[in-house]
This record gives structure tokens, C-alpha cells and sequence, in this order.
């Protein structure tokens, strides 16, 4: 579990591991990144209190390095990816293993569950959730089990991933897809089993989800530097929705009819989240900001062979 001022979510998510019905052994390694809260503090908590809690630094205080970090010092064979952000399911360790045993698979994973505590963070859940949000990956989406490009963090066989290398530390965000690819390639499979469910916190305001997803278009346009053949018709629509808006105000002056396209972009938000008139009035915030910081992300990432 990699962390950085994770005080708010660590013990919840730290004690759903905790709280697994496993037979077998299992240790919990956190890579601590340098924190500006109590994170540290609850690290040390949690490692006095529990015999099969560890602590691992993560000077580089990015995702991949402490993924990388903790993995090095572990010694099991399977590794669970966990974020200081989400809670498993119940029974979702013992299933994951099940399902690599039963499948041979490389990676499995389930659905993201995005929960929220405010209001507003349950309607930036409510987007995500949505197809306006999703895009229709299988992760937030469901679906049945089967093969699939990518899963939620993940349920590992330790042999496939030294095979490729684990997590590539150039990638901040996108860690994730991008391994998914390469273990692909080496001719493993990826699994979705939609009894794996993980809850997830999503970011508590605009700016937060703004620079989030700013960063996911970024790291996705090196993952296409890296794997050009990786792009999905999902991850296209963001952009061309975005395009095709801030050219109809734009042609709207003397075009008046083109501004319909912001008309029904804000419409197909409106009708496509679930929830009460104040969430979706909320989406009409929260989805725009989603698809337009990740668009700029990815155009910016694009004129770029690598990112810092």
C-alpha cells in the first residue's frame, strides 16, 4: 500500500485488509511517501498494533516507487495492490486467489466502487459511476467475468510480474494500465471478476479533481508514447466531446445554431447521472471538469515524449 497524506482514509482502508478471512499467511507493507499530515504518525500506530504490519519508505513519493519498494521487501507470492484511498470487500483476497488459481491469470481485479462522504463527493461518485463518467470501462462499469485490458488496482502472481518488471516509476499516474499492457504482451492474461469489489474515495473539490485528472491525461499520453496501440474508443471521447464544444461557442457567433452542442454535452450529463436534481446539478460542474483537465492533460502529454 503506497501512501501520501492518506491521515483522513489510511486506518479505514489499512483495517478492511486487516479484517480478511484469509487461510493463508499475509503481510502489509505501506510505502510511506513524505507527508505534510499525520500519515506517518498512523503508520506507526498501526505497525505497533498489528504483528503483520510493516513500514517501508518511499523517499521518490510517487505511486510506482512505493509500489516497487514494498514489493522488493515482500516475500509472498501473490501481491495485492491496496491505496490508502479504497476499502476491500469482504472476502475479496481469498476470492482474488481463487480466481488466479481457477483462471491462471497474471492480474485480477474487480470493480471500483466510488463512495463519498460529503455531498460532494458522492456526486463526483455519482459521475464516475455514470457512463458520462466511465466511458464504459468494465472496472467502474461491471460486466462479466472474463478477460479484459485493465483491472482496479489489481491481485498479482509475483512471478508474472518480475517476468515484466513491475511498475515502470516514470509513469506518476497510469501505473496501473501500463503494466497491464506489458503483462498482456508477455502473454498473461488480465481477469475482471465482478465479485471483487473495492470501495474509493474520490478527491473532495474541484481543484483536487481538476489536477487529478489533469495528471491522468498527462501519464496516458506517455502510456500512448510507450504502447501506441493501447488507445481505446472510450478514452477518445472526452477529447473530441471537449473539441467539438469550445469550437461550437466559438463558431456560435456567427453560427448561432452550433452552440446546441454545449446545449446537449450539458444534457447528456444531466439525464446520464443517477441521483437527485442537486447531484446532477453538481455533475454540471464535476463531469466538465473531468473531461476537460483530462483532455488538456492528454494534449499537453502528447506534445511531449516524456514527463517529469
Amino acid at each position: 500500500m503506497p501512501v501520501r497524506n492518506e491521515e483522513r482514509y489510511l486506518r479505514s482502508s489499512v483495517e478492511a485488509v486487516l479484517a480478511q478471512e484469509y487461510p493463508g499467511a499475509m503481510d502489509v507493507w505501506i510505502s510511506v511517501a513524505p507527508s505534510t499530515d499525520a500519515t506517518s504518525s498512523v503508520v506507526d500506530d498501526l505497525v505497533n498494533q498489528h504483528a503483520n504490519v510493516f513500514r517501508v519508505e518511499n523517499p521518490a513519493g510517487i505511486t510506482p516507487a512505493g509500489l516497487n519498494v514494498a514489493i522488493a521487501v515482500s516475500s509472498g507470492e501473490v501481491i495485492v495492490r491496496v491505496d490508502g484511498h479504497v476499502r476491500l470487500c469482504d472476502g475479496y483476497i481469498q476470492q482474488a486467489v481463487k480466481t488466479l488459481i481457477e483462471t491462471g491469470a497474471a492480474n485480477v481485479g474487480g470493480q471500483q466502487l466510488a463512495v463519498g462522504s460529503t455531498r460532494f463527493e458522492k456526486a463526483v461518485a455519482a459521475v464516475m459511476m455514470s457512463p458520462v463518467g466511465s466511458g464504459g470501462a468494465t472496472y467502474r462499469s461491471g460486466g462479466e467475468p472474463g478477460p479484459t485490458d485493465t483491472v482496479f488496482l489489481g491481485v498479482f502472481q509475483r512471478s508474472a510480474g518480475e517476468q515484466v518488471g513491475w511498475f515502470d516509476e516514470s509513469l506518476i499516474r497510469n501505473q496501473d494500465y501500463e503494466l497491464n499492457i506489458r503483462l498482456r504482451n508477455a502473454g498473461g492474461v488480465v481477469w475482471f471478476d465482478p465479485r471483487l469489489v473495492v470501495e474509493y474515495e474520490p478527491r473532495s473539490s474541484l481543484r483536487g479533481l481538476s489536477r487529478q485528472y489533469f495528471d491522468y491525461g498527462r501519464f496516458k499520453a506517455q502510456v500512448l508514447h510507450m504502447h501506441s496501440s493501447s488507445i481505446r474508443m472510450r478514452q477518445l471521447i472526452p477529447p473530441v466531446a471537449v473539441i467539438a464544444t469550445l469550437l461550437s461557442v466559438i463558431i456560435g457567433w456567427w453560427l448561432p445554431i452550433t452552440l446546441l452542442v454545449p446545449v446537449l454535452y450539458l444534457t447528456a450529463i444531466a439525464l446520464g447521472v443517477k441521483g437527485a436534481f442537486l447531484m446532477r446539478l453538481l455533475a454540471l460542474a464535476i463531469a466538465p471538469t473531468m473531461h476537460f483537465s483530462w483532455s488538456l492533460g492528454l494534449f499537453i502529454g502528447m506534445t511531449r515524449k516524456k514527463l517529469n
